[in-house]
């Protein structure tokens, strides 16, 4: 099996970084958690354009897709931008919506999923635990801005008629709300939990690729200042501790690179959740590296490191906690 990229997907991965790269997405990103998703909105509609949320819609329903390991270069860039929004979750509801027309459902498809593709709509997701009666619904990433919130309940999809409280978070531009009960039920039956299920490993496996773009992005930045800082006429790139500390991140990144990346080719549940496991740890010490090397600067916010340094620990947890995904591996290989 070979988890090298093909020549056009290593071209849509460097789009994107290009796009990105000249869309300002720090001041997008202040925007969004300041209370205006104007600029997040409009690049939202640049993303569209470049056909990134088109990858997990079916061709049926004006997509290209499902195609998780194009979805996976495209999260990882995104994570390396910093891009603000409900990005996982969208594509999330694309994946569940296709499977459940898939499986014989196609009514909620055809409403949802080419707004969804077009960027004209923007989703969130909430799957709530088996035990539904002990376990309440789990917020809802973005659930304010977003045009549509769908909640798993059971065998039973729902839109939710709204939200409640937004809730204060580690990273400000990850806005948490739990759904508010009711709505309108889109679909019943033993359908939805499958469909359920593919959403689920499709938003652990988006998280993960978006947790390894952060932490390279961090990786960048440190490289970068620990070049430029000097300590006694030397730069402190030049320390032996620096360069340890330096090459162990990327050791890690590395490591997990090839994980996301398999995971996608096979879909599988230990697979997935092996990657969650190494890219949310190799990109939350990436942070941890970031901030101690840039010192007491790094915990300034007018310095843009801090929008990668807080979505660091939110995106290892978000989706399978990392106790969660090693139960999933154990749980695979038994």
């Amino acid at each position: 099996m070979s988890f090298l990229p093909t020549d056009e997907q290593r071209a849509f991965a460097r789009s994107l970084d290009a796009m990105l790269s000249a869309s300002d997405t720090p001041a997008a990103v202040r925007a969004w958690a300041g209370g205006d998703p104007g600029p997040g909105r409009a690049l939202w509609g640049r993303l569209a354009e470049a056909g990134v949320f088109a990858l997990a819609v079916p061709e049926a329903y004006d997509g290209v897709g499902p195609l998780p390991v194009e979805l996976a270069h495209a999260l990882v860039e995104l994570g390396r931008h910093a891009v603000p929004g409900p990005v996982v979750e969208t594509v999330a509801t694309a994946v569940l919506l296709g499977e459940l027309a898939r499986l014989g459902e196609p009514g909620p498809a055809k409403r949802l999923l080419p707004g969804l593709a077009s960027g004209e709509w923007t989703a969130t997701l909430a799957i709530a635990g088996t035990e539904s009666e002990r376990h309440p619904v789990p917020y809802a990433l973005d659930a304010d801005r977003a045009d549509a919130v769908l909640v798993v309940r059971g065998e039973e999809l729902w839109r939710a008629p709204g939200h409640g409280p937004v809730e204060v978070s580690a990273d400000p531009a990850r806005r948490l709300a739990r759904p508010a009960p009711g709505g309108e039920l889109l679909a019943e039956g033993t359908a939805v939990a499958v469909a359920a299920g593919h959403a689920r490993r499709l938003a652990t496996l988006a998280t993960a690729a978006q947790s390894l773009g952060v932490g390279r992005a961090l990786l960048d930045r440190t490289v970068a200042y620990a070049r430029q800082r000097t300590q006694f006429g030397t730069p402190i790139g030049a320390f032996q501790a620096v360069k340890h500390r330096l090459a162990d991140t990327l050791l890690a990144l590395e490591f997990a690179g090839p994980l996301v990346f398999g995971a996608a080719v096979t879909s599988a549940e230990g697979d997935v959740a092996a990657a969650k496991v190494a890219a949310g740890e190799a990109g939350y010490a990436a942070a941890r590296t970031a901030l101690q090397i840039h010192g007491a600067v790094g915990y300034t916010e007018e310095l843009d490191l801090s929008l990668w340094l807080r979505k660091a620990r939110p995106l290892r947890d978000a989706w399978g906690d990392p106790a969660a995904c090693r139960a999933a591996v154990l749980g695979a290989c038994s």
